[in-house]
């Protein structure tokens, strides 16, 4: 009896042995995906968050299923990247829905509203108040898999050249701004417009624009905005916290095994967590730095914030009477963020009322 005789013998003989065959049958296949950001490299919290969710993904299928990471701008544009997942030009995405409000207004409701939810309000909703089911609802008319991945936290209120004292000094305004916070400004007399990431600063260098926000102090640093306008406003309103997705095409997804899909479900939740814990870690530092090289710190006038509220408020009834879609979410969302602002407003914000201030005269 030759040596292979012998093994298989041995292998009929053993129960142990018996498991082989049907390990070998769900071997694990193969899989490469290609991967967009709609952020350069040079936003390192935007564009490590991918590229985490792409080393725990290998590391969980034993380097089997590899995701190649790549800037906007080397496949496609940072607006397109929706495009891109949708039509399978490339299998997966990391960008922000509001980006596509063009498409759909409902598309802001899974990135931020202005005067929404807040980071941890929109966790809840999502995981526990169907947010998560009217989103997946949503996305599937677009062919995509979306999976939340990463939020900045409650972002600032953008660099300006010039003082804003009333509402009087919005018009004409040309403002960066993405998302349905356009809308309201353009409710306000500002021209708003929305730039992809790596085109603000020359865009505010040149002229083109008065005024930009991006996300807070991290980012606004390294992009140097304090080089051009001095006066930074806060609070950005409009984005309370604002939440990123991973967006994988439907078909690619669906060809995909269990085991794969979870990986990348479990990749997503720890990247989910990561990103907001970077940004508080990292946006302090950053924002002494930028007061120290001549930022102006200055905060929105009550007159502004009060008009934003009800033109925003407005803005999203005039919409859900208008759109089916935006209203079946709208109807979700509302009295959701009627509940969590009652609930904060207990605990949360009596704290920070009293600590934050009592700390600041210490």
């Amino acid at each position: 009896m030759n040596r292979r005789a012998m093994l298989g013998a041995a292998v009929a003989a053993s129960p142990v042995a018996l498991a082989a065959p049907a390990l070998a049958q769900t071997a694990m296949p193969e899989v490469r995906w290609r991967l967009t950001s709609s952020f350069p490299r040079t936003l390192d919290v935007l564009f490590s968050t991918p590229e985490l969710i792409a080393r725990r993904v290998a590391t969980l299928t034993d380097n089997k299923f590899r995701i190649s990471v790549f800037p906007a701008g080397e496949i496609v544009g940072g607006l397109q990247a929706l495009d891109a997942v949708q039509a399978g030009t490339l299998e997966a995405a990391h960008t922000a829905s509001y980006y596509y409000v063009g498409k759909e207004p409902g598309f802001a409701f899974f990135t931020a509203m202005p005067f929404g939810l807040n980071t941890r309000q929109m966790t809840a909703w999502l995981r526990h108040g169907g947010g998560r089911e009217l989103q997946d609802t949503f996305f599937n008319e677009y062919n995509i898999k979306a999976i939340p991945a990463g939020d900045t936290g409650a972002q600032m209120g953008g660099w300006f050249r010039n003082e804003v004292r009333s509402l009087a000094d919005l018009n004409g305004l040309k403002f960066r701004i993405a998302g349905f916070a356009g809308q309201v400004f353009q409710r306000l007399g500002a021209a708003p417009t929305q730039v992809a990431a790596a085109d603000i600063y020359p865009s505010l260098e040149r002229g083109t624009l008065d005024a930009v926000e991006f996300v807070g102090p991290h980012d606004d640093e390294r992009l140097g905005f304090v080089r051009v306008a001095r006066n930074y406003y806060a609070p950005g309103f409009w984005e309370p916290g604002a939440r990123l997705h991973f967006m994988a095409n439907q078909r690619a997804w669906d060809a995909l095994p269990d085991l794969y899909k979870a990986a990348i479900e479990v990749a997503c939740a720890e990247a989910d967590s990561e990103m907001v814990s970077k940004y508080d870690h990292l946006n302090p530092l950053a924002l002494r730095r930028l007061v120290a090289a001549g930022a102006q710190l200055r905060f929105w006038p009550r007159e502004i914030l009060q008009a934003a509220w009800r033109e925003s408020n407005a803005l999203y009834e005039e919409t859900a009477s208008k759109n089916p879609r935006f209203k079946a979410i709208w109807d979700s969302y509302k009295p959701y963020r009627t509940d969590q602002y009652q609930w904060f407003r207990v605990a949360e914000n009596s704290f920070d009322n009293f600590a934050f201030a009592a700390a600041a005269q210490q």
